[in-house]
């Protein structure tokens, strides 16, 4: 069956008839007479609409029937009266942004295969880009540019495009102007619609397409995506070009004030901030590792006076990928000692990291604890004790736990060193 949507894809009412529904999970299957609402299939994601007034976000071919859901909002026990007649509303923004693409598709699949003979296995309609999946093992950027010139010229001639329905039978369809059944679902029966741009190709397609080429507006041809047996030609069309490039001026604008500077000096501003970034990196890890190794000294001496302590508190907030906590832990030298290391994000959320090490009877009856009271998720096994933690302000009650223990295991003569 060829449906309205597809015998006028511009029509965005029309009156139907209700010839069944059955309820089902969430809400109900209704199937009318005719429908102006796209089903899914052939690479074209299901038009949105209204029926009677109720909102439709699901329309799928069975047959020679569309099925629309409507979902149950618990105010009746059916949607509507079989043999009802019914009005149906297309949202005319989305079904013209598909009829774009799907059209740009068909235009782009054709020059492709016209200038380099390369055929499209498959295609897909996404909510922010498309693309086509070429017979191809790389497509260099000047066969880019020149589809696209190809294109956008047949654009600007509005080249007409025509709809043709035939009978399965009619020896229309074993000419060599008709292509195969490229991206065609394999169910669909009745007859057949054959979309032409003239002078360009013919294909079989259910899709809903525009009337000359002009209305797509424009192409642009974004990028080439190499995969295991795949080659990906991203694209936009129409008025996803328009949204693209206010996107990008929105950006240019923004970048014009974080870098002091135009766009002509962008990338030269984005390489001298990247360089500075780097340097300061650089400078900021090295005082992190002399930081580090100080505080491990300064232990060190104790434990060369005979003082080391049983245990060390030692809290920063230099962030997850900090060097400090390693280079503490490698200068280090208390064997015996139960040491509880944390580093915190610097974004003040809470979230950290999570070290202890010690004797393993130690680790073994605090690390879990403290982990808890920490709302973090980790492991330990002999020594070492490590964790994610996403609640860093309950560091006082995790150290007031590590005291009370070293004190009952040592009679109250546990010594603590409690650096932040």
């Amino acid at each position: 069956m060829v449906f309205k949507c597809q015998e006028d894809s511009f029509l965005k009412e029309f009156q139907t008839k209700v010839v069944s529904w059955e309820k089902v999970t969430g809400g109900f299957n209704v199937i009318f007479e005719d429908t102006i609402l796209f089903p899914e299939g052939g690479g074209q994601p299901t038009d949105y609409g209204t029926v009677g007034g109720r909102a439709v976000k699901s329309v799928v071919r069975k047959g020679s029937e569309a099925i629309h859901f409507l979902e149950d909002d618990g105010s009746d026990s059916q949607p509507f009266a079989t043999g009802e007649q019914i009005v149906q509303c297309v949202d005319w923004n989305r079904r013209f942004d598909h009829m774009q693409q799907h059209s740009g598709q068909h235009l782009i699949t054709a020059i492709f295969d016209r200038e380099f003979k390369y055929n499209t296995k498959s295609w897909w309609l996404g909510t922010e880009s498309s693309y086509i999946d070429l017979e191809a093992k790389d497509v260099t950027r000047e066969q880019l540019e020149r589809v696209e010139n190809i294109c956008n010229q047949l654009i600007v001639d509005c080249t007409p495009v025509r709809v043709d329905v035939y009978e399965p039978d009619d020896p229309t369809l074993k000419s060599d102007v008709t292509r195969a059944t490229r991206g065609l679902p394999e169910d669909v029966s009745g007859p057949l619609r054959v979309v032409t741009i003239a002078g360009i190709e013919s294909n079989m397609c259910c899709g809903t397409h525009v009337r000359n080429l002009g209305q797509l507006q424009s192409v642009k041809l974004l990028s080439v995506e190499k995969a295991k047996g795949k080659c990906l030609v991203h694209f936009l069309v129409g008025g996803r070009v328009l949204r693209k490039l206010s996107e990008c001026y929105d950006r240019e604008v923004q970048l014009n004030t974080l870098l002091n500077g135009g766009p002509s000096s962008h990338i030269d501003l984005a390489k001298k901030l990247q360089s500075t970034v780097r340097a300061t990196q650089r400078i900021a890890k090295k005082l992190t590792t002399e930081l580090a190794t100080a505080e491990a000294e300064k232990l060190n001496q104790q434990r060369d006076s005979g003082s080391a302590p049983k245990y060390v508190s030692l809290h920063r907030s230099d962030g997850q990928d900090s060097d400090f906590i390693n280079t503490f832990l490698r200068m280090v030298k208390l064997p015996d000692c139960f040491i509880f290391l944390t580093n915190a994000d610097t974004d003040g959320s809470g979230k950290g990291q999570l070290v202890l090490q010690g004797r393993p009877d130690d680790v073994a009856k605090l690390g879990l604890e403290i982990c808890t009271l920490l709302e973090g998720k980790g492991n330990g096994k002999g020594t070492r004790y490590n964790a994610k933690v996403n609640k860093l302000k309950n560091l006082p009650q995790c150290e007031k736990l590590v005291q009370e223990y070293f004190s009952s295991c040592d009679g109250g003569t546990t010594a603590a060193v409690v650096e932040k």
